[in-house]
């Protein structure tokens, strides 16, 4: 049974510096009151809707793909996608610590440090993507050679893969956008301008790839130009939104400055941002060496695990938007001194998730040919291959969940290198070696079982971490001019999570 001792509440001492009042806009939250349940399922639903319109927006498009320019293609996108998930955990573990240590700070009523926060992640991940995207850009021949991309899809991979890294400063902006959203209690604004990226998104795929009307004809390049174009859209719809409106995150004035950190802040974020981002490093390298492995079975197999990875995205939703919500609240009652909650909403959590997951979970298996044929034609010879490994993995995302939900607690104290420790065993010495052992006795099935063997071994670390590990008396400081940062939320955005279960 998981503990529940915690220890005394530490009272920070507010900053009376703040310039704007704590006023609640539409859609925002005070997670650190009420009824727990009510309050997360309330919170987590809009963040779900996000969470699969993000993730209907990438099903759209691999439809477009698969229908319109074969299972080349698929395969070409499935490539790409693991190696962008790569990219962005370079960048992304930035924006997280910055953004999570805004919740906490709104759970002070400490306005002035959240914008500060938040400013910063702008600044830094702005240059970080930036960097990215030029570097991507540049080596993504010698990116896509090292996965063994098959030679057929080689081509179209690498012309999607270079258009994707163009929009990587446009995606990376709008999920930090989100995050810092989410962080003050906000999950609805996030759900409308997701909304708005996959409407333009999936309408623009056809048009790019086919050539309609005056646009040009780009083939599967254009399938990435729509997805550059809904971003930047939407991304400065965004911008534009919540200065209007003035939102609390709203840099006004002379906050702009807040764009560029101060040492005190960017040490902060750096220290914290890097084992965060590590933590998707390590779920990023351990994909692509899977898709190493599945590469050299052929296409079929290829794009037969790409459009189980689609069921996949959708199975663990529920999970991501769970762990985002009750990471949020774990780090708005904690900046309270609310720790009398931070255990139930655990428990909530873990609740809803083994509810919710495996009831999806259970949907997946029992339509799974109707799911999986959306993808590619009924006869295709990739169906049957995709199914098996649907039956094979399918269920471990229900204990993927129950290490969504524990992480979000962990890290919303501050606690980032127990996490990625547990990740990293899991993922390469378990999974990894797994997929590799046992692949005499049971050939390509040996990659399939890997997943819910890796996802067992997660769970289970993650909740000895949470019962007897030292998180609950770390704290993260930020020692700037004005503020104490204790703590931090872990929005995560779980559209661009590629699944790890």
């Amino acid at each position: 049974m998981l503990d529940e001792t915690t220890p005394a509440p530490q009272h920070s001492q507010h900053s009376q510096h703040s310039q704007h009042s704590r006023d609640t806009h539409a859609g925002q939250r005070d997670l650190t009151t009420g009824p727990i349940g009510a309050t997360l399922i309330a919170f987590a639903l809009p963040t779900l809707g996000s969470n699969i319109l993000q993730s209907l927006n990438g099903s759209i498009n691999t439809i477009w793909v698969g229908r319109f320019l074969g299972e080349d293609a698929l395969a070409a996108t499935s490539n790409a996608n693991i190696i962008m998930f790569l990219m962005f955990g370079l960048v992304f573990g930035f924006g997280m610590a910055a953004t999570i240590m805004v919740g906490q700070a709104w759970g002070r009523h400490d306005v002035d440090a959240a914008k500060r926060a938040f400013g910063s992640a702008i600044g830094l991940v702005l240059v970080a993507s930036v960097v990215t995207a030029i570097a991507g850009w540049v080596f993504a021949p010698e990116i896509l050679r090292a996965l063994a991309t098959p030679g057929r899809a080689y081509d179209e991979a690498l012309a999607y893969l270079r258009v994707i890294f163009l929009g990587l400063p446009a995606s990376m902006l709008l999920v930090l956008m989100f995050m810092g959203l989410r962080g003050i209690g906000d999950s609805l604004t996030p759900l409308w301008f997701m909304g708005l990226s996959v409407v333009l998104d999936s309408t623009l795929n056809p048009v790019f790839i086919l050539g309609l009307g005056p646009a040009p004809e780009l083939g599967i390049a254009g399938s990435a130009t729509a997805t550059l174009v809904a971003n930047v859209v939407a991304c400065g719809a965004l911008i534009l939104y919540i200065r209007v409106r003035d939102l609390p995150l709203s840099l006004t004035g002379a906050e702009v400055r807040y764009i560029v950190p101060s040492a005190a802040l960017a040490r902060t974020i750096t220290a914290k941002g890097l084992p965060i981002g590590a933590q998707m490093l390590v779920i990023s390298g351990a994909g692509l060496a899977m898709v190493g492995l599945v590469n050299r079975n052929g296409v079929d197999t290829t794009a037969a695990y790409g459009i189980t990875q689609q069921i996949w995205t959708y199975i663990q939703m529920p999970a991501m938007a769970i762990g985002a919500a009750v990471s949020a609240m774990a780090a708005q009652n904690i900046g309270a001194g609310r720790w009398d909650r931070v255990g139930r909403i655990t428990r909530a959590g873990l609740f809803l998730n083994v509810a919710i997951t495996g009831a999806t979970v259970a949907i997946a298996l029992l339509f799974d040919r109707a799911l999986l044929s959306l993808f590619v034609p009924a006869d295709s010879a990739v169906l049957p291959i995709a199914r098996h490994i649907n039956v094979i993995a399918t269920w471990g995302f229900i204990l993927f969940g129950g290490t969504m939900i524990l992480f979000g607690v962990v890290r919303a104290n501050g606690a980032v290198w127990g996490p990625l420790a547990i990740l990293f065993l899991a993922m390469f010495p378990v999974r990894l070696g797994i997929a590799l052992l046992l692949r005499p006795m049971l050939g390509v099935d040996a990659l399939w079982w890997s997943f819910p063997a890796g996802s067992a071994a997660t769970v289970g670390l993650a909740a000895l971490y949470y019962r007897f590990g030292g998180w609950r008396k770390g704290a993260l400081l930020a020692p700037d001019s004005h503020c104490e940062e204790r703590s931090h939320a872990d929005i995560e955005p779980a559209g661009t999570v590629k699944p790890v279960g």
